[in-house]
């Protein structure tokens, strides 16, 4: 059952990689359905990870949501606890960029105050996640490399 878990990560990766290829091609409206829809496949390949780790340590039923699922169910000492912990720590790493995405995606975007003369006081750049395709691209490599990570450090079992 742990290979088929892997097929669906790998392949939910890959269909987001496409449609991420595919955007820039598109207009706008498209172009932004298309982004929306692979951060959605990659946060559902993400979903599909935390699931393989748990098959890879015989829970074979179980499918955590979430980080915090998952270290509850294989323990906080297991390699795959400690990785995605410190991962979840680091401000750069696929991970934390994910969680950032997953947020924007759920939430209406924050309105913006108007500006006047009377009331600027300072240029801000937007806040958020960085929802640029190659932001995109870098987060989806990275996960795409722990997942070949994944698959080496249980071969070695």
């Amino acid at each position: 059952m742990v290979a088929e878990w892997h097929r669906l990560a790998s392949q939910k990766l890959f269909l987001s990689e496409t449609l991420l290829r595919q955007q820039s091609e598109a207009h706008e409206p498209v172009a932004e359905a298309m982004r929306q829809g692979s951060i959605e496949l990659a946060l559902r390949g993400r979903q599909c990870l935390l699931t393989l780790i748990a098959r890879h340590y015989q829970y074979k039923t179980a499918q955590p949501r979430s980080l915090d699922e998952l270290v509850e169910l294989i323990g906080p000492e297991t390699r795959e606890a400690r990785f995605l912990a410190e991962l979840n720590r680091q401000a750069g790493s696929w991970w934390n960029h994910l969680e950032q995405l997953e947020h924007s995606q759920a939430y209406p975007a924050v309105k913006k105050k108007t500006v006047s003369d009377e009331n600027i006081i300072s240029v801000a750049a937007e806040t958020g996640p960085d929802r640029s395709s190659s932001a995109i691209a870098g987060s989806l490599e990275a996960m795409r490399r722990f997942l070949s990570d994944l698959t080496a450090w249980h071969d070695e079992w």
